[in-house]
């Protein structure tokens, strides 16, 4: 059965799950409440974002531990130039009111350019994806508490807002989703993705530039991280430094729920959609049973390091075969 498959059976297994114990417990309905479901499925859609990305990377063999910290930073930095002029402590005076797509642009850029010295750093200094990705974790962390010194930007423009207004957020999500799933599956870039993943030195002896490409894989995780900072702060209406914190983990654990292997050349974005909705589901579940937050962040480690373990006898069962 394919991998997708048995993903998805899960999600229905844990949703099931959540239904019964609704009715036990609380004497409501847990997916017969459009609502619920709705609230769900918008607050994974920025982390759903960033797990595309963030998969394309494990599957190159790397991680990337700086999308959480990026997304703050671009969300800072696109909402001050987002500012409307009848709000009096705008941060540029000069440069208020300014049509939607020059901060969506800025917050693209910005997290194009992280993702960009990531992959260099990586690339072109052979450290470990690891380190590189942590210095710009705690860096961009700093940025964006630097840029205002700790304060908020507020005072948005309505044109601006209205991005991470509705169901706004999760049309990016799925966009962004197909877009990169069709671009992995059917063009070079996907393939040369998972070759270097599978084997960099027959990779490199086919004639891939792997260097070059790395490059690409993580500018492209980057920005995806700055999209899903422009979201953040069109959903709120405001940005904040502290913004994106340990969003990065849920997007590592969305891959690997997912299916996307850690020792790299396996991975499909349609294993990291489900794998997003499962922990969405989670969270939604565990609010909903009136749980509290603490065991949510147990249970999500539990089935991180669960999935991992699958992935590994997978891998060795393969090796076997």
């Amino acid at each position: 059965m394919p991998t997708e498959v048995t993903i998805f059976l899960v999600l229905v297994g844990i949703a099931l799950v959540y239904e019964i114990l609704g009715w036990i417990f609380i004497g409501q309905s847990f997916l017969l409440n459009p609502q619920r479901l709705t609230i769900m499925i918008l607050q994974v859609s920025v982390i759903g974002i960033i797990a595309v990305g963030v998969t394309q990377v494990i599957i190159t063999g790397g991680i990337d531990l700086s999308s959480g910290s990026v997304v703050g930073m671009t969300a800072m930095i696109a909402a001050s130039f987002a500012q409307s002029a009848s709000w009096s402590r705008a941060l540029y005076p000069t440069l208020t009111d300014m049509p939607f797509i020059v901060p969506v642009a800025v917050g693209l850029l910005i997290g194009l350019a992280a993702g960009f010295v990531n992959g260099w750093l990586i690339a072109k200094t052979k450290i470990p994806p690891f380190i590189a990705t942590l210095g710009m974790m705690v860096t961009a962390r700093g940025i964006s508490k630097w840029y205002t010194k700790g304060q908020p930007v507020s005072g948005l423009t309505e044109q601006f807002t209205f991005v991470g207004t509705g169901i706004w957020p999760v049309v990016v999500f799925l966009t962004v989703a197909v877009i990169f799933h069709i671009a992995l599956r059917y063009t070079r870039y996907g393939k040369f993705t998972y070759a270097i993943g599978a084997n960099p030195q027959a990779a490199r002896v086919s004639g891939i530039n792997v260097e070059a490409h790395l490059i690409k894989v993580y500018a492209v995780a980057g920005l995806l991280a700055g999209l899903a900072g422009v979201v953040t702060a069109a959903r709120a209406q405001t940005a904040q430094a502290g913004m994106g914190v340990m969003y990065e983990l849920d997007a590592i654990a969305a891959a690997v729920i997912g299916g996307t292997s850690l020792v790299g050349g396996l991975g499909r974005i349609t294993g990291t959609v489900i794998g997003t909705l499962i922990l969405g589901t989670m969270t939604s579940g565990f609010t909903f049973l009136r749980i509290d937050a603490f065991y949510q962040e147990i249970v999500k480690g539990v089935i991180i390091v669960a999935a991992v373990v699958i992935d590994v006898y997978r891998q060795k069962k393969k090796r076997k075969a």
